[in-house]
């Protein structure tokens, strides 16, 4: 652990983390320090990524600490923000010249020192005049050191050592005694004169100290020192992997890995998705990357983000782990629409697309959502009553298609909606007939269909062309006949675009688009999903291509595709309607 570093508040810390459900995954904590050293064991529950808690650990406790280094200096008077470089060079010139005042101290003590030493050694020359001196004075100490200082040139400080003189002290070996410690006195000064004229000499000194202080305090580091930027980067560490997100309205979430569904023929009836509290459907599913973001909007219209890897990889049949541990939601507050948004996704130029089950749509630029904290970010003010059915990002210049539960359809270009800030409510997007309410939007691209799935597991394709384009706002014209179904969701796929579908129960299965035909708008489709008694389909999701079916095919209803007489009846009417729309 870090330097000053407390263990047992650390331990305290991971603890309250854990039960506050700030850090997910730790099933245990155990202190096995003992007289080998220190240790601290941390469990990790098997559906949790291991590296995911780790960083949550850097992240929320002192197992990783942050040394702030100040390098403010005062430079000539000037306070200045040095590199390191420049603050080692400081430091040099700062024992420099603690080296040379202590060598002047040093020196100025020795010459002081040796001065009286010499008046002391001439002293023993003449100590017979000297005694007969101070005898002859009869006024005290300062009237005998006054006359030796006028009688044989002694000075003052040399004066008050010799009268301060005992007579033991002119002994023959007492005598020795001075004269070798003035000699070494005067090697001595030389030597700090010589540092003192000399550079290189004092810088020796400097390096010859910073050496000794090494070898007295140095050890091997005991935590590592690392430049990090911003939080722990782990991605790297994680593999990047295709994964289905599923969310319940009940509000559990959890992502498996897109290999779990293998591809069935359509009409087969698919496999359980998950398990599911008494009650609780399947609300939101797509399929994206771990290293993706998750984008989550509340029924308070606000946003969260998720990195993909946080979401708990949960078993086929799992319910998965409720999302009020992943996200900071008010009391009440439930997510009620998710997008994957691509760790690539350049921020610049592009939209945040939303429409309500109302009708309404709003487009924000994606810049005002590029800072989302982990306490949300209002992402849209929603009226009351109203709820989100569709959030994506869009490039600015897309064409969308609109579609309602009653089987309605809308195509306007998205430039037809103004852009707005995060807090706004939006403008009409369709004009929706008493108890309809819009059940999806699709992106049209080039060379794809528009595949419309009913709540009974009733599908077919369309081409884009067929919806022709409106203004925003008006009534749209038919997508599928209301009286017969009720549209579940729609979806712009390829040929080469494999879909998932997941009903009320949670069964979830996976089928080759292309094995759905392409019909007219008026064209009720063929069964593309068997249903269990009392459910239907509720969630639409588009992956890549696998080529490997698993299912023997299930025998299929005939479409009830209509006569071209029929049809041009149909178009007709609705010609009629659009005009007076």
């Amino acid at each position: 652990i870090p330097y000053m570093v407390n263990k047992a508040r650390l331990i305290e810390n991971i603890a309250d983390l854990v039960k506050e459900k700030r850090i997910e995954g730790i099933s245990d904590l155990n202190d096995e320090t003992n007289r080998k050293g220190m240790r601290i064991v941390i469990d990790v529950r098997k559906d949790a990524n291991p590296q995911v808690v780790l960083n949550q650990l850097y992240q929320y406790t002192q197992l990783q600490d942050t040394v702030g280094v100040i390098m403010l200096a005062i430079d000539h008077k000037v306070p200045k923000v040095l590199t390191l470089k420049q603050m080692i060079q400081k430091y040099v010139e700062f024992q420099d010249e603690v080296v040379r005042r202590r060598t002047q101290y040093d020196l100025k003590k020795a010459q002081e020192r040796a001065h009286i030493l010499e008046g002391l050694k001439k002293a023993t020359d003449i100590v017979d005049e000297l005694i007969a001196t101070i005898r002859a004075c009869k006024g005290g100490m300062a009237e005998a050191k006054a006359a030796i200082m006028e009688q044989f040139g002694f000075d003052d400080p040399q004066a008050d050592a010799i009268v301060k003189l005992q007579l033991g002290r002119l002994a023959g070996l007492e005598i020795l005694k001075i004269e070798e410690e003035l000699g070494t006195l005067q090697a001595k000064i030389r030597d700090w004169e010589d540092i003192l004229a000399n550079d290189a000499r004092v810088l020796e000194i400097v390096k010859n100290e910073l050496l000794d202080m090494k070898k007295r305090f140095g050890d091997e580091r005991r935590t590592e020192i690392e430049t990090v930027n911003g939080e722990v980067d782990i991605e790297d560490l994680i593999a990047e992997e295709q994964c289905v997100y599923t969310l319940t309205e009940a509000g559990y979430i959890k992502r498996q890995l897109k290999a779990t569904y293998q591809a069935q023929k359509r009409g087969g009836r698919g496999i359980s998705g998950m398990t599911r509290k008494e009650e609780d459907i399947v609300q939101e599913m797509f399929v994206g990357s771990t290293h993706d973001y998750v984008l989550f909007v509340t029924n308070r219209g606000r946003m969260f983000r998720l990195k993909g890897y946080t979401i708990a990889e949960g078993s086929r049949t799992s319910k998965g782990t409720n999302i009020v541990n992943l996200l900071q939601l008010a009391e009440g507050e439930k997510v009620t629409n998710m997008l994957c948004y691509p760790k690539d996704e350049d921020n610049k130029g592009g939209f945040v697309t939303m429409v309500t089950k109302q009708g309404l749509i709003k487009r924000t630029p994606l810049e005002q959502y590029a800072n989302i904290r982990k306490s949300g970010l209002i992402g849209i003010a929603l009226n009351e009553g109203d709820a989100l059915a569709w959030t994506r990002l869009t490039t600015g210049h897309d064409m969308l298609i609109v579609a309602t539960r009653n089987g309605q359809a809308i195509r306007f270009n998205e430039e037809d909606a103004r852009p707005m800030g995060r807090s706004g409510h939006g403008v009409r997007a369709i004009k929706l007939a008493e108890g309809d309410e819009v059940v999806g939007v699709c992106i049209c691209r080039e060379g794809a269909t528009i595949l419309t799935v009913t709540e009974n597991g009733k599908g077919r394709r369309s081409e884009i062309d067929t919806y022709r384009i409106t203004a925003r706002g008006g009534k749209g014209i038919r997508n599928y006949d209301a009286s017969k179904d009720k549209v579940a969701a729609v979806k712009i796929v390829d040929d080469v675009d494999d879909i998932l579908l997941s009903s009320q129960e949670g069964i979830i299965i996976r089928l080759h688009a292309d094995s759905i035909p392409v019909q007219s708008r008026y064209g009720s489709g063929v069964r593309v999903m068997r249903l269990g008694e009392n459910d239907k389909v509720m969630v639409l999701a588009r992956t890549d291509h696998d080529d490997e079916a698993q299912t023997e095919t299930v025998e299929v209803e005939e479409s009830d595709e209509p006569t071209a007489e029929q049809l041009a009846a149909m178009e007709a009417a609705d010609e009629a309607s659009a005009a007076e729309t």
